[in-house]
């Protein structure tokens, strides 16, 4: 009796199977994958809109700013990874154009790869190449700094600290090892932290 009630469900089955009830399958399977694939057409566009509305940001940052910087930088904004070129006159427009795309919220790094025309008043370069070298390193091999959320730039041995800071000691910590290495002047921080208001502004 027992096998009976499988065996009958399994003749009732066949016809279905027989005339295409194995279409219910496929839809099954097919709905499946479909939803999957939506799910992941829906994240790829959220963080899509969510570049865009960094790239916005950052646009209206730069051209209340300094519309010349609004004009000569360019800007690339990947997954909040956010890559800036172009030339400047100045070592400062270079440093305020990092300092305004680290403002923008979503932000996760900023690669700044402005060129400076007038590098006449950009004496020691190479001193200043060895210092953010140097202060990169140190980030990247101390396991309690979260080196990716900051960007450097030392212009004239003074140390431009940008990007957001996961707490107020690990901002403390960075500003420590840029102080600790040798030639630096002077340490400027523009790093925010993680939770400051004016990200999200």
């Amino acid at each position: 009796m027992s096998l009976r009630f499988p065996v009958l469900a399994l003749l009732c089955l066949l016809p279905l199977l027989a005339t295409g009830g194995c279409t219910f399958w496929g839809t099954v399977a097919g709905g499946a994958a479909v939803g999957a694939t939506a799910a992941q057409t829906e994240k790829g566009f959220r963080r899509s809109t969510a570049d865009t509305e960094i790239r916005l940001a950052i646009n209206d940052l730069w051209f209340k700013a300094d519309e010349e910087m609004f004009r000569k930088v360019n800007l690339q904004v990947q997954e909040g990874r956010v890559l800036l070129s172009g030339n400047v006159r100045t070592p400062e427009q270079r440093i305020e154009a990092m300092r305004l795309a680290w403002q923008a919220p979503g932000v996760r790094e900023v690669i700044n790869e402005i060129e400076v025309n007038d590098t006449s008043s950009l004496t020691n370069a190479a001193r200043d190449t060895w210092i953010s070298t140097e202060l990169k390193t140190t980030l990247l091999f101390d396991s309690a700094v979260s080196s990716i959320d900051y960007s450097i730039e030392t212009v004239n041995q003074v140390v431009y600290l940008m990007g957001v800071a996961q707490s107020e000691a690990e901002l403390k910590r960075v500003i420590g090892h840029a102080k600790d290495i040798a030639y630096v002047r002077r340490v400027v921080s523009y790093v925010l932290l993680k939770d400051d208001p004016a990200r999200h502004s």
